[in-house]
């Protein structure tokens, strides 16, 4: 039996939105959708206007061609976020991820040696240990919710460590959090603008102080007297980058295990082939990240002239959003794209991302969930859902596939 997605039959409401909760209860069927009938399609994200383009050769072109930007300014001459926010976080949401190059360059240089494979491989230990401590603390329970006992345990105290936030000052950033969980609307939205997010830039400020008194061995201290041809970075960079650095470093991770353990828990003909043969875990993990990844779309790209793609022209100004989910489903690329197979190769997906904005923690995030899985699987030869698959809750989060929460049983 093929280990393969059901793609159930839907109506199309249009226009299509994808921060709905129709789009959301269905995404890849409406990926199907838009890539045989709409590949550029105008559609809604919440309240906003957007064009989306699902087919991978579409993506890639959108990710690595200079008429699109990530910076709005750039292309509309307007705010560089579509929606007016207070002066006070404007450093924590203006970050390199919507800055372009030269600006983006300047800004990755000065902090990616922290990321490099060959960094990343030297934490390898420190990880092995965590998860050990972290599952003798959960086993013993049998029944857990496995992002708040392991998942998101690992990557929070691995970058914390990296990064120099003491580890008893990580819950700051989880209000930090709070705007980018609830999406860009209703009244939550509002509290965390004005009240979360200027809480955690004073916090960031106070760090950087303490570091720039003491330096450490840690990225923070590295970035305050780093330079890049003779330029440093400014206070507002730095508190953007302190928030960067901690969210990316684990909000990926925390919903790449999850997803990892959900996907292979509903398909255990597949879970059984990668207990018999192990050395197939790093390639498990492309298949999720292509199958069910966390990811499933990027920042919003803006055109800074008009474009025409599939007959449709994409006026100047306008924001674009390549749907990587919808990509990694592309029958032009991938054979039986519905099938699940942990040893699927080539594997050319977009699980995180493409071109500049290539996610710079990567090599973190797989290396991470290589030894959270094989241990987790290892000391738990019995561990399945504690609930039916279908009752798990899927967040209501544009561009992302993540649950609420992932009861499992232990043993």
């Amino acid at each position: 039996m093929l280990a393969t997605q059901e793609q159930t039959e839907i109506e199309i409401k249009h226009p299509i939105n994808i921060n709905s909760k129709v789009f959301g209860a269905n995404k890849y069927a409406h990926y199907k959708w838009l890539r045989e009938e709409a590949p550029v399609y105008k559609g809604k994200l919440s309240l906003l206007n957007a064009y989306f383009v699902s087919r991978y050769e579409d993506c890639q072109f959108v990710l690595k061609d200079p008429r699109f930007v990530r910076n709005r300014s750039t292309a509309t001459g307007g705010r560089r976020v579509p929606i007016p926010m207070p002066k006070s976080v404007m450093p924590l949401v203006e970050s390199m991820i919507i800055e372009d190059d030269p600006g983006h360059r300047r800004l990755r240089n000065l902090v990616h040696k922290a990321f490099t494979p060959r960094a990343i491989a030297q934490l390898g230990e420190r990880i092995e240990t965590l998860t050990h401590e972290l599952l003798d603390k959960a086993e013993p329970q049998g029944e857990v919710d496995l992002q708040k006992a392991y998942s998101l345990p690992i990557p929070v105290t691995v970058i914390s460590e990296m990064v120099g936030v003491p580890d008893d000052e990580m819950s700051k950033f989880a209000t930090g959090m709070k705007v980018l969980s609830d999406g860009l609307s209703g009244w939550s939205f509002f509290r965390t603008m004005f009240w979360d997010l200027p809480k955690l830039g004073n916090y960031a400020r106070e760090l950087i102080a303490r570091k720039r008194a003491e330096p450490q061995d840690d990225i923070l201290s590295a970035l305050i007297t780093a330079e890049d041809e003779g330029e440093k970075l400014t206070e507002d960079e730095l508190v953007s980058m302190v928030f960067l650095l901690v969210i990316a470093g684990y909000e990926t991770t925390v919903h790449l295990i999850n997803n990892c353990v959900v996907t292979l828990l509903q398909y255990p003909q597949e879970l059984a082939r990668l207990r018999a043969e192990p050395a197939l875990m790093e390639s498990a993990i492309e298949e999720v990240l292509r199958f069910n990844g966390p990811i499933q779309g990027t920042k919003p790209h803006y055109t800074i002239e008009d474009v025409v793609l599939h007959g449709e022209t994409i006026p100047k100004g306008a924001m674009v959003m390549p749907l990587l989910g919808a990509a990694n489903h592309d029958p032009a690329v991938f054979e039986n794209p519905e099938r699940f197979d942990i040893g699927r190769s080539p594997n050319r997906h977009m699980g995180f991302g493409q071109g500049i904005h290539y996610c710079l923690g990567a090599p973190l995030a797989r290396l991470e969930t290589k030894i959270a899985l094989t241990n987790l699987l290892e000391r738990n030869p019995n561990l399945q859902l504690a609930i039916d698959p279908q009752d798990l809750t899927v967040q209501q989060i544009p561009m992302w596939h993540r649950y609420e929460q992932v009861p499992v049983v232990l043993g």
